[in-house]
Protein backbone atom coordinates (compact mmCIF):
# COMPACT_ATOMS: atom_id res chain seq x y z
CA UNK A 1 0.00 0.00 0.00
CA UNK A 2 1.59 3.22 -1.16
CA UNK A 3 1.73 6.06 1.37
CA UNK A 4 1.47 9.57 -0.15
CA UNK A 5 1.40 13.06 1.31
CA UNK A 6 -1.15 14.81 -0.92
CA UNK A 7 0.19 18.29 -0.23
CA UNK A 8 3.67 17.48 -1.52
CA UNK A 9 2.35 16.62 -4.99
CA UNK A 10 1.99 18.80 -8.06
CA UNK A 11 -0.93 18.39 -10.46
CA UNK A 12 0.67 15.55 -12.37
CA UNK A 13 1.60 13.81 -9.14
CA UNK A 14 -1.97 14.07 -7.87
CA UNK A 15 -3.30 12.64 -11.11
CA UNK A 16 -0.88 9.76 -10.75
CA UNK A 17 -1.84 9.15 -7.14
CA UNK A 18 -5.49 8.73 -8.14
CA UNK A 19 -4.89 6.79 -11.37
CA UNK A 20 -6.85 3.57 -11.75
CA UNK A 21 -4.66 0.45 -11.80
CA UNK A 22 -5.62 -0.73 -15.30
CA UNK A 23 -6.70 1.90 -17.79
CA UNK A 24 -9.83 0.76 -19.53
CA UNK A 25 -8.58 2.27 -22.77
CA UNK A 26 -5.52 0.01 -22.86
CA UNK A 27 -4.61 -0.54 -26.50
CA UNK A 28 -4.04 -4.28 -26.32
CA UNK A 29 -7.27 -4.84 -24.40
CA UNK A 30 -9.26 -2.74 -26.88
CA UNK A 31 -7.85 -4.72 -29.80
CA UNK A 32 -8.67 -8.05 -28.15
CA UNK A 33 -12.21 -7.00 -27.28
CA UNK A 34 -12.85 -5.73 -30.78
CA UNK A 35 -11.59 -9.03 -32.15
CA UNK A 36 -14.04 -10.94 -29.97
CA UNK A 37 -16.92 -8.70 -31.01
CA UNK A 38 -16.04 -9.11 -34.69
CA UNK A 39 -15.90 -12.91 -34.28
CA UNK A 40 -19.35 -13.02 -32.69
CA UNK A 41 -20.88 -10.72 -35.28
CA UNK A 42 -19.41 -12.78 -38.12
CA UNK A 43 -19.81 -16.35 -36.86
CA UNK A 44 -22.60 -16.11 -34.28
CA UNK A 45 -23.12 -19.26 -32.22
CA UNK A 46 -20.06 -20.93 -33.73
CA UNK A 47 -17.88 -18.10 -32.43
CA UNK A 48 -19.59 -18.23 -29.04
CA UNK A 49 -18.83 -21.94 -28.70
CA UNK A 50 -15.23 -21.41 -29.79
CA UNK A 51 -14.70 -18.50 -27.39
CA UNK A 52 -16.43 -20.28 -24.49
CA UNK A 53 -14.17 -23.29 -24.99
CA UNK A 54 -11.05 -21.14 -25.12
CA UNK A 55 -11.84 -18.60 -22.42
CA UNK A 56 -14.12 -20.50 -20.02
CA UNK A 57 -12.68 -23.97 -20.50
CA UNK A 58 -15.91 -25.77 -21.36
CA UNK A 59 -17.62 -27.03 -24.50
CA UNK A 60 -21.31 -26.31 -24.78
CA UNK A 61 -23.88 -27.69 -27.18
CA UNK A 62 -26.51 -25.22 -26.00
CA UNK A 63 -26.20 -21.95 -24.13
CA UNK A 64 -29.59 -21.70 -22.47
CA UNK A 65 -30.06 -23.06 -18.95
CA UNK A 66 -32.68 -25.82 -18.85
CA UNK A 67 -35.52 -26.37 -16.40
CA UNK A 68 -33.66 -29.35 -14.97
CA UNK A 69 -30.64 -27.19 -14.26
CA UNK A 70 -32.81 -24.62 -12.49
CA UNK A 71 -34.34 -27.39 -10.37
CA UNK A 72 -30.93 -28.83 -9.51
CA UNK A 73 -29.69 -25.41 -8.45
CA UNK A 74 -32.74 -24.92 -6.24
CA UNK A 75 -31.95 -28.18 -4.47
CA UNK A 76 -28.31 -27.22 -3.86
CA UNK A 77 -28.81 -23.83 -2.25
CA UNK A 78 -29.60 -23.99 1.50
CA UNK A 79 -33.02 -22.72 2.56
CA UNK A 80 -31.46 -20.10 4.84
CA UNK A 81 -29.51 -18.63 1.94
CA UNK A 82 -32.61 -18.58 -0.24
CA UNK A 83 -34.53 -16.80 2.52
CA UNK A 84 -31.77 -14.20 2.85
CA UNK A 85 -31.80 -13.68 -0.91
CA UNK A 86 -35.57 -13.17 -0.88
CA UNK A 87 -35.32 -10.66 1.97
CA UNK A 88 -32.57 -8.74 0.19
CA UNK A 89 -34.54 -8.66 -3.07
CA UNK A 90 -37.60 -7.40 -1.16
CA UNK A 91 -35.65 -4.44 0.24
CA UNK A 92 -34.26 -3.67 -3.20
CA UNK A 93 -37.82 -3.75 -4.53
CA UNK A 94 -39.04 -1.39 -1.79
CA UNK A 95 -36.34 1.15 -2.58
CA UNK A 96 -36.72 0.92 -6.34
CA UNK A 97 -40.52 0.95 -6.29
CA UNK A 98 -40.29 4.38 -4.68
CA UNK A 99 -38.23 5.57 -7.67
CA UNK A 100 -40.97 4.88 -10.21
CA UNK A 101 -41.65 8.18 -11.94
CA UNK A 102 -45.15 9.34 -12.78
CA UNK A 103 -46.60 10.41 -16.09
CA UNK A 104 -46.29 14.14 -16.70
CA UNK A 105 -48.95 16.34 -18.29
CA UNK A 106 -48.68 20.12 -18.24
CA UNK A 107 -50.11 23.10 -20.13
CA UNK A 108 -47.11 25.28 -21.03
CA UNK A 109 -49.28 27.98 -22.64
CA UNK A 110 -53.01 28.36 -23.27
CA UNK A 111 -53.98 25.59 -25.65
CA UNK A 112 -50.53 23.95 -25.57
CA UNK A 113 -50.57 20.61 -23.76
CA UNK A 114 -47.31 18.71 -23.32
CA UNK A 115 -46.97 15.21 -21.92
CA UNK A 116 -44.21 12.82 -21.01
CA UNK A 117 -45.10 9.16 -21.43
CA UNK A 118 -43.18 6.32 -19.82
CA UNK A 119 -42.45 3.18 -21.81
CA UNK A 120 -40.29 0.25 -20.66
CA UNK A 121 -37.37 -0.86 -22.78
CA UNK A 122 -38.69 -3.88 -24.64
CA UNK A 123 -35.78 -6.33 -24.39
CA UNK A 124 -32.97 -5.92 -21.87
CA UNK A 125 -29.82 -7.96 -21.46
CA UNK A 126 -28.48 -8.40 -17.95
CA UNK A 127 -24.95 -9.52 -17.11
CA UNK A 128 -24.06 -11.17 -13.81
CA UNK A 129 -20.32 -11.71 -13.27
CA UNK A 130 -19.36 -15.27 -12.49
CA UNK A 131 -15.59 -15.45 -12.67
CA UNK A 132 -13.54 -16.01 -9.53
CA UNK A 133 -16.49 -14.84 -7.40
CA UNK A 134 -20.01 -15.26 -8.84
CA UNK A 135 -22.31 -12.38 -7.94
CA UNK A 136 -25.92 -13.55 -7.59
CA UNK A 137 -26.69 -10.24 -5.88
CA UNK A 138 -26.28 -8.55 -9.26
CA UNK A 139 -29.28 -10.54 -10.48
CA UNK A 140 -31.73 -8.93 -8.08
CA UNK A 141 -30.06 -5.54 -8.45
CA UNK A 142 -30.89 -5.66 -12.18
CA UNK A 143 -33.92 -7.91 -12.52
CA UNK A 144 -35.98 -6.21 -9.80
CA UNK A 145 -35.93 -2.71 -11.33
CA UNK A 146 -36.47 -4.27 -14.78
CA UNK A 147 -39.61 -5.93 -13.46
CA UNK A 148 -40.83 -2.74 -11.77
CA UNK A 149 -40.31 -0.83 -15.02
CA UNK A 150 -42.33 -3.47 -16.87
CA UNK A 151 -39.70 -4.67 -19.38
CA UNK A 152 -41.44 -7.43 -21.41
CA UNK A 153 -38.28 -9.45 -22.17
CA UNK A 154 -35.36 -10.01 -19.83
CA UNK A 155 -32.32 -12.09 -20.76
CA UNK A 156 -29.54 -12.86 -18.27
CA UNK A 157 -26.03 -13.89 -19.29
CA UNK A 158 -23.50 -15.27 -16.83
CA UNK A 159 -20.24 -17.19 -17.36
CA UNK A 160 -20.31 -21.00 -17.23
CA UNK A 161 -18.03 -22.93 -14.92
CA UNK A 162 -15.48 -25.43 -16.19
CA UNK A 163 -18.02 -28.25 -16.08
CA UNK A 164 -20.49 -26.32 -18.21
CA UNK A 165 -22.88 -25.43 -15.38
CA UNK A 166 -23.83 -22.07 -13.92
CA UNK A 167 -23.33 -21.23 -10.26
CA UNK A 168 -26.50 -22.42 -8.44
CA UNK A 169 -26.84 -19.16 -6.51
CA UNK A 170 -27.19 -17.20 -9.73
CA UNK A 171 -29.88 -19.54 -11.03
CA UNK A 172 -31.83 -19.39 -7.78
CA UNK A 173 -31.60 -15.60 -7.80
CA UNK A 174 -32.83 -15.52 -11.40
CA UNK A 175 -35.92 -17.58 -10.64
CA UNK A 176 -36.53 -15.59 -7.46
CA UNK A 177 -36.70 -12.42 -9.57
CA UNK A 178 -38.80 -13.94 -12.34
CA UNK A 179 -36.02 -14.26 -14.93
CA UNK A 180 -36.81 -17.26 -17.10
CA UNK A 181 -34.06 -17.08 -19.70
CA UNK A 182 -30.45 -17.50 -18.54
CA UNK A 183 -27.57 -17.95 -20.96
CA UNK A 184 -24.22 -19.58 -20.21
CA UNK A 185 -22.10 -16.83 -21.68
CA UNK A 186 -19.47 -14.63 -20.11
CA UNK A 187 -17.01 -11.91 -20.88
CA UNK A 188 -16.88 -9.71 -23.96
CA UNK A 189 -18.49 -12.47 -26.02
CA UNK A 190 -21.64 -12.33 -23.88
CA UNK A 191 -21.89 -8.58 -24.38
CA UNK A 192 -21.39 -8.95 -28.13
CA UNK A 193 -23.99 -11.69 -28.36
CA UNK A 194 -26.66 -9.69 -26.52
CA UNK A 195 -25.84 -6.54 -28.48
CA UNK A 196 -25.96 -8.07 -31.96
CA UNK A 197 -27.83 -11.33 -31.50
CA UNK A 198 -27.19 -14.83 -32.84
CA UNK A 199 -29.22 -17.95 -33.54
CA UNK A 200 -29.34 -18.70 -29.80
CA UNK A 201 -29.15 -15.23 -28.30
CA UNK A 202 -31.80 -12.55 -28.84
CA UNK A 203 -30.61 -9.10 -29.76
CA UNK A 204 -31.21 -6.74 -26.83
CA UNK A 205 -32.02 -3.05 -26.84
CA UNK A 206 -29.97 -2.17 -23.74
CA UNK A 207 -27.35 -3.98 -21.67
CA UNK A 208 -26.90 -3.79 -17.92
CA UNK A 209 -24.45 -5.03 -15.33
CA UNK A 210 -20.93 -4.81 -13.96
CA UNK A 211 -17.91 -6.75 -15.10
CA UNK A 212 -14.17 -6.81 -15.44
CA UNK A 213 -12.17 -4.64 -17.82
CA UNK A 214 -13.06 -6.87 -20.78
CA UNK A 215 -16.79 -6.67 -20.11
CA UNK A 216 -16.65 -2.93 -19.53
CA UNK A 217 -14.68 -2.30 -22.71
CA UNK A 218 -17.09 -4.49 -24.69
CA UNK A 219 -20.02 -2.47 -23.36
CA UNK A 220 -18.33 0.77 -24.41
CA UNK A 221 -17.65 -0.67 -27.86
CA UNK A 222 -21.21 -1.80 -28.58
CA UNK A 223 -22.63 1.42 -27.16
CA UNK A 224 -20.54 3.41 -29.62
CA UNK A 225 -21.85 1.41 -32.59
CA UNK A 226 -25.19 2.53 -34.08
CA UNK A 227 -25.87 -1.14 -34.85
CA UNK A 228 -25.02 -2.19 -31.28
CA UNK A 229 -26.92 -1.67 -28.03
CA UNK A 230 -27.26 1.03 -25.42
CA UNK A 231 -25.68 0.40 -22.02
CA UNK A 232 -26.45 1.40 -18.47
CA UNK A 233 -23.04 2.80 -17.52
CA UNK A 234 -19.38 1.77 -17.35
CA UNK A 235 -19.39 -0.48 -14.26
CA UNK A 236 -15.93 -1.96 -14.32
CA UNK A 237 -13.42 -3.16 -11.72
CA UNK A 238 -14.61 -2.40 -8.19
CA UNK A 239 -13.27 0.54 -6.21
CA UNK A 240 -13.71 2.20 -2.83
CA UNK A 241 -12.47 5.40 -1.26
CA UNK A 242 -12.63 5.79 2.51
CA UNK A 243 -12.48 9.15 4.29
CA UNK A 244 -11.58 8.67 7.95
CA UNK A 245 -10.42 10.76 10.88
CA UNK A 246 -8.79 9.80 14.16
CA UNK A 247 -12.13 8.55 15.55
CA UNK A 248 -12.22 5.67 13.04
CA UNK A 249 -11.47 2.11 14.09
CA UNK A 250 -8.46 0.97 12.02
CA UNK A 251 -9.65 -2.65 12.06
CA UNK A 252 -12.99 -1.65 10.54
CA UNK A 253 -11.37 0.64 7.97
CA UNK A 254 -8.99 -2.15 7.02
CA UNK A 255 -11.88 -4.58 6.67
CA UNK A 256 -13.68 -2.14 4.37
CA UNK A 257 -10.61 -1.81 2.16
CA UNK A 258 -10.23 -5.58 1.95
CA UNK A 259 -13.92 -6.03 1.12
CA UNK A 260 -13.22 -4.30 -2.19
CA UNK A 261 -9.70 -5.63 -2.70
CA UNK A 262 -10.91 -9.22 -2.71
CA UNK A 263 -13.14 -8.58 -5.75
CA UNK A 264 -10.20 -8.80 -8.12
CA UNK A 265 -6.57 -7.94 -8.73
CA UNK A 266 -7.68 -4.86 -10.67
CA UNK A 267 -9.82 -3.51 -7.82
CA UNK A 268 -8.64 -0.29 -6.22
CA UNK A 269 -8.84 0.90 -2.63
CA UNK A 270 -7.96 4.38 -1.42
CA UNK A 271 -7.84 5.72 2.13
CA UNK A 272 -7.81 9.50 2.69
CA UNK A 273 -7.19 10.91 6.15
CA UNK A 274 -5.70 13.92 7.89
CA UNK A 275 -4.41 11.63 10.64
CA UNK A 276 -1.01 10.04 9.95
CA UNK A 277 -1.29 7.66 12.90
CA UNK A 278 -4.54 6.27 11.49
CA UNK A 279 -2.90 5.64 8.12
CA UNK A 280 -0.13 3.71 9.84
CA UNK A 281 -2.57 1.67 11.90
CA UNK A 282 -4.83 0.88 8.96
CA UNK A 283 -1.93 -0.26 6.82
CA UNK A 284 -0.76 -2.60 9.57
CA UNK A 285 -4.24 -4.00 10.35
CA UNK A 286 -5.08 -4.45 6.68
CA UNK A 287 -1.97 -6.55 6.11
CA UNK A 288 -2.72 -8.61 9.21
CA UNK A 289 -6.31 -9.29 8.12
CA UNK A 290 -5.48 -9.98 4.48
CA UNK A 291 -3.30 -13.02 5.13
CA UNK A 292 -6.24 -14.77 6.80
CA UNK A 293 -8.59 -14.37 3.85
CA UNK A 294 -9.44 -17.26 1.51
CA UNK A 295 -8.82 -14.84 -1.37
CA UNK A 296 -5.60 -13.50 0.15
CA UNK A 297 -3.66 -13.67 -3.11
CA UNK A 298 -6.26 -11.62 -4.99
CA UNK A 299 -6.60 -9.09 -2.18
CA UNK A 300 -2.84 -8.82 -1.89
CA UNK A 301 -2.46 -8.07 -5.58
CA UNK A 302 -5.10 -5.35 -5.33
CA UNK A 303 -3.42 -3.85 -2.26
CA UNK A 304 -0.21 -3.52 -4.25
CA UNK A 305 -1.74 -0.51 -6.01
CA UNK A 306 -3.73 0.76 -3.01
CA UNK A 307 -3.21 4.36 -1.88
CA UNK A 308 -2.99 5.86 1.62
CA UNK A 309 -3.30 9.62 1.20
CA UNK A 310 -2.43 12.09 3.96
CA UNK A 311 -4.38 15.33 3.60
CA UNK A 312 -4.57 18.60 5.51
CA UNK A 313 -8.12 18.22 6.84
CA UNK A 314 -11.50 16.67 6.07
CA UNK A 315 -12.43 19.47 3.69
CA UNK A 316 -9.42 18.58 1.57
CA UNK A 317 -10.32 14.90 1.93
CA UNK A 318 -13.69 15.66 0.33
CA UNK A 319 -11.91 17.53 -2.48
CA UNK A 320 -9.68 14.52 -3.12
CA UNK A 321 -12.70 12.22 -3.14
CA UNK A 322 -14.53 14.41 -5.66
CA UNK A 323 -11.46 14.42 -7.86
CA UNK A 324 -11.34 10.62 -7.81
CA UNK A 325 -15.15 10.19 -8.13
CA UNK A 326 -15.29 6.76 -6.46
CA UNK A 327 -17.78 4.01 -7.11
CA UNK A 328 -18.13 3.54 -3.34
CA UNK A 329 -17.39 6.24 -0.77
CA UNK A 330 -17.26 5.40 2.94
CA UNK A 331 -17.14 8.29 5.42
CA UNK A 332 -15.96 7.22 8.87
CA UNK A 333 -15.62 10.45 10.81
CA UNK A 334 -17.06 11.85 14.02
CA UNK A 335 -19.81 13.67 12.16
CA UNK A 336 -20.03 12.01 8.75
CA UNK A 337 -23.24 13.72 7.68
CA UNK A 338 -21.58 17.13 8.01
CA UNK A 339 -19.26 16.15 5.17
CA UNK A 340 -22.09 14.99 2.92
CA UNK A 341 -22.89 18.42 1.36
CA UNK A 342 -19.31 18.63 0.12
CA UNK A 343 -19.53 15.37 -1.84
CA UNK A 344 -20.57 15.88 -5.46
CA UNK A 345 -19.00 12.91 -7.25
CA UNK A 346 -19.68 9.39 -5.94
CA UNK A 347 -21.64 6.33 -6.95
CA UNK A 348 -22.90 5.38 -3.50
CA UNK A 349 -22.07 6.79 -0.05
CA UNK A 350 -21.92 4.98 3.29
CA UNK A 351 -22.05 7.14 6.41
CA UNK A 352 -20.62 6.28 9.80
CA UNK A 353 -19.03 3.23 11.44
CA UNK A 354 -22.14 1.02 11.22
CA UNK A 355 -22.71 1.34 7.48
CA UNK A 356 -20.40 -1.14 5.75
CA UNK A 357 -20.34 -1.10 1.97
CA UNK A 358 -21.23 -4.80 2.15
CA UNK A 359 -24.86 -4.02 2.97
CA UNK A 360 -25.02 -1.92 -0.18
CA UNK A 361 -23.70 -4.85 -2.18
CA UNK A 362 -26.49 -7.12 -1.01
CA UNK A 363 -29.45 -6.01 0.97
CA UNK A 364 -29.85 -2.39 2.10
CA UNK A 365 -31.98 -1.38 -0.90
CA UNK A 366 -30.07 0.94 -3.27
CA UNK A 367 -28.54 -0.52 -6.40
CA UNK A 368 -25.00 -1.83 -6.40
CA UNK A 369 -24.46 -1.38 -10.15
CA UNK A 370 -22.55 1.88 -9.98
CA UNK A 371 -20.27 3.98 -12.19
CA UNK A 372 -16.56 3.27 -11.92
CA UNK A 373 -13.44 4.70 -13.57
CA UNK A 374 -14.46 8.24 -12.63
CA UNK A 375 -17.80 8.07 -14.45
CA UNK A 376 -19.51 9.14 -11.22
CA UNK A 377 -18.71 12.68 -12.36
CA UNK A 378 -21.40 12.41 -15.01
CA UNK A 379 -23.78 9.56 -14.19
CA UNK A 380 -25.36 7.77 -11.27
CA UNK A 381 -26.08 4.14 -10.51
CA UNK A 382 -28.73 1.93 -12.05
CA UNK A 383 -32.34 2.61 -11.07
CA UNK A 384 -35.84 2.04 -12.37
CA UNK A 385 -35.46 4.98 -14.76
CA UNK A 386 -32.56 3.12 -16.40
CA UNK A 387 -35.12 0.65 -17.76
CA UNK A 388 -37.60 3.28 -18.94
CA UNK A 389 -37.87 5.62 -21.91
CA UNK A 390 -39.64 8.96 -21.86
CA UNK A 391 -41.65 9.87 -24.93
CA UNK A 392 -42.81 13.46 -25.22
CA UNK A 393 -46.23 14.38 -26.61
CA UNK A 394 -47.34 17.83 -27.77
CA UNK A 395 -50.90 18.76 -28.68
CA UNK A 396 -51.92 22.28 -29.66
CA UNK A 397 -55.38 23.66 -30.15
CA UNK A 398 -56.01 26.29 -32.81
CA UNK A 399 -55.69 29.02 -30.19
CA UNK A 400 -52.56 27.36 -28.90
CA UNK A 401 -50.93 27.56 -32.33
CA UNK A 402 -52.05 31.16 -32.76
CA UNK A 403 -50.41 31.95 -29.45
CA UNK A 404 -46.95 30.41 -29.95
CA UNK A 405 -46.78 29.72 -33.69
CA UNK A 406 -45.42 33.16 -34.66
CA UNK A 407 -42.58 32.73 -32.13
CA UNK A 408 -41.73 29.33 -33.62
CA UNK A 409 -41.66 30.74 -37.14
CA UNK A 410 -39.50 33.69 -36.06
CA UNK A 411 -37.00 31.41 -34.32
CA UNK A 412 -36.91 29.03 -37.27
CA UNK A 413 -35.99 31.87 -39.61
CA UNK A 414 -33.37 33.05 -37.13
CA UNK A 415 -31.80 29.62 -37.63
CA UNK A 416 -32.24 29.97 -41.41
CA UNK A 417 -34.63 27.04 -41.60
CA UNK A 418 -37.31 28.39 -43.91
CA UNK A 419 -39.20 25.10 -44.32
CA UNK A 420 -39.62 24.94 -40.55
CA UNK A 421 -41.15 28.39 -40.55
CA UNK A 422 -43.45 27.67 -43.47
CA UNK A 423 -44.84 24.57 -41.73
CA UNK A 424 -46.15 26.99 -39.10
CA UNK A 425 -47.10 29.79 -41.49
CA UNK A 426 -49.27 27.48 -43.58
CA UNK A 427 -51.30 26.41 -40.58
CA UNK A 428 -51.69 29.96 -39.30
CA UNK A 429 -52.89 31.04 -42.74
CA UNK A 430 -55.49 28.24 -42.76
CA UNK A 431 -56.72 29.31 -39.33
CA UNK A 432 -56.89 32.95 -40.39
CA UNK A 433 -58.85 32.12 -43.52
CA UNK A 434 -61.26 29.92 -41.60
CA UNK A 435 -61.91 32.59 -39.03
CA UNK A 436 -62.35 35.21 -41.72
CA UNK A 437 -65.04 33.05 -43.34
CA UNK A 438 -66.81 32.89 -40.00
CA UNK A 439 -66.02 29.21 -39.45
CA UNK A 440 -65.28 27.90 -35.99
CA UNK A 441 -61.53 27.73 -35.33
Amino acid sequence: MKRIDWNTLDTAGRDGALARPQPIRDGALIASVRGIIDDVRRDGDEALRRLTSRLDGCDLDAFEVTDDEFAAAQARVPAAVQAAMAAAAARVETFHQAQMPSRLRVQTAPGVVCESLLRPIQRVGLYAPGGSAPLPSTVWMLAVPARIAGCPEVVLATPPRGDGTVDPLILVAARLCGVQRVLKLGGAQAIAAMAYGSDSVPRCDKLFGPGNAWVTQAKLEVAGDPAGAAIDLPAGPSEVLVIADDSADPDIVGADLLAQAEHGTDSQVVLVSPDAALLDAVERRTREQSVRLPRAAIAGAALAHARLLLVRDLVQAAEVSNRYAPEHLIIQTREPRRLLPRIVHAGSIFLGPWSPETVGDYCAGPNHVLPTLGWARSCGGVGVDSFLRRISVQELSADGLRGIGPEAALLARAEQLEAHARAVDLRLARLSAARGDGAAA
